[in-house]
C-alpha cells in the first residue's frame, strides 16, 4: 500500500473512533409514556425527551403541543412521527403510537402539555393530556 492509502485510513477510523465517542458520551435520549404523566423529569442541556404516547390520526385525533410554545426551555425537534401497531399494520384505521421529541435548550423549568384531540374541534375538550414538569440544568 501506498502512504496516501495508510493516512486515508488512518483518517476513517478517526472519524469512526469520534462517533463511537460521542454516541457513549453524548447526551441521552429519554423516553416517557402514558405512565409518566404528571411527573417531573430532569434533563441536561442538550438532552432530547422523547414521549411516546397511544394514537389514531386516522379517526382525526392527534397530539399537540400547548405547552410550551416559546421554545424558551424545551424545542420541539422534528415532526410527530407517528408508528402504526405491528398486530394491525395494514389495516385501514389501525391505531399505534405518536412520538413527539424536544431538546432541552436552557435551564429554567418549564410545563411540557400535550392534548389529543381533533384540531378543528375547537369548543371542544381533549379527548386526553398529557402533562410533565421539566427541571433542565
Amino acid at each position: 500500500m501506498d502512504k496516501k492509502a495508510y493516512i486515508v485510513g488512518g483518517v476513517i477510523i478517526a472519524i469512526l473512533l469520534i462517533v463511537v465517542a460521542l454516541m457513549a458520551y453524548g447526551p441521552s435520549e429519554v423516553q416517557l409514556t402514558a405512565a409518566d404523566n404528571g411527573s417531573t423529569v430532569e434533563l441536561e442541556s442538550g438532552q432530547v425527551l422523547s414521549i411516546t404516547l397511544d394514537a389514531n390520526p386516522t379517526t382525526g385525533y392527534t397530539w399537540e403541543v400547548v405547552e410550551p410554545l416559546d421554545g424558551q426551555v424545551m424545542r420541539q425537534v422534528g415532526e410527530i412521527e407517528f408508528i402504526p401497531n405491528r398486530q394491525e399494520s395494514g389495516i385501514v384505521g389501525a391505531g399505534g403510537v405518536q412520538i413527539i421529541r424536544f431538546e432541552c435548550v436552557n435551564a429554567s423549568q418549564t410545563v411540557l402539555k400535550l392534548v389529543y384531540h381533533r384540531p378543528w374541534e375547537t369548543d371542544v375538550e381533549p379527548l386526553e393530556t398529557f402533562t410533565i414538569h421539566v427541571a433542565a440544568r
